[in-house]
């Protein structure tokens, strides 16, 4: 159970991967808003979360729309109550060089992460700021430290980490801590389909991308949703504007 169990929590991007691990790691003690661009992708982890006896509703919004993020988190506040949490994981990759990258690839990046948080956020701080309480946590990236291929991915985990910083200067005066987790090579869809882009088996993939991580393994999204629920908790209230680099390393 978390720190912040009965206060409800929005996770978006939770239909799967590391949004899904947050979810059920919140849903312990938590009621979870599951929030994803179609609904019924997003009713499959609300169902894991309920047959587990938690609390949980599926949310179909498309984040980088101001009105559908509006949306959603007055639906969330009406049928589970004024979020507290928000945990802003939805991202896409459109990943190519920088002279084959086209406009489209650059926008829809930049805009479902970086957009999606910034209204996600504005949407949700309003309930936290009444509270006096809340938790905000953006997952970044260790490509936001440069990665070949992912000028737009890169440009938009990174500028979630300013975001980060500036919110919790913000809101901390109201109760609202604001912080980051930035993952390195975590086993999940968007990394199988970064080594089919590249011409790789996902097994050649993730074994050269081990051989580089201290630890000596792959991260699982279970290793994100962990450190996000201790940030998202009472006992990280002393922690905001921090990035916490989950990458069995310094960079994974």
């Amino acid at each position: 159970m978390t720190a912040s169990a009965g206060r409800t929590a929005i996770v978006t991007g939770a239909a799967r991967g590391i949004g899904a691990a947050v979810a059920r790691r919140l849903a312990a003690g938590s009621p979870v808003a599951v929030v994803d661009l179609v609904e019924s992708d997003a009713r499959g982890t609300a169902e894991q979360i309920e047959s587990a006896g938690g609390r949980a509703i599926a949310v179909g919004a498309d984040v980088a729309d101001a009105g559908q993020a509006a949306e959603a988190v007055r639906r969330v506040a009406a049928e589970l109550g004024p979020p507290a949490v928000l945990v802003n994981n939805a991202g896409v990759t459109r990943d190519n060089l920088l002279f084959k990258m086209t406009e489209e690839d650059w926008d829809q990046v930049v805009d479902v992460s970086l957009r999606g948080s910034f209204l996600m956020s504005r949407a949700a701080q309003r309930h936290m700021v009444e509270a006096g309480w809340g938790r905000i946590v953006n997952v970044s990236s260790t490509s936001a430290l440069g990665n070949r291929g992912q000028a737009n991915y890169a440009a938009a985990k990174a500028g979630l980490q300013g975001f980060t910083k500036t919110l919790a200067i913000e809101l901390g005066r109201f109760g609202v801590t604001v912080n980051a987790v930035a993952p390195g090579f975590i086993v999940t869809d968007i990394t199988r389909a970064t080594a089919a882009r590249v011409g790789q088996s996902f097994e050649e993939f993730s074994a050269a991308r081990v051989a580089q991580i201290p630890v000596g393994r792959a991260g699982r999204p279970e290793d994100v949703a962990a450190v996000v629920a201790f940030l998202v908790g009472e006992d990280a209230g002393f922690v905001s504007g921090q990035v916490v680099y989950v990458a069995g390393g310094p960079r994974g």
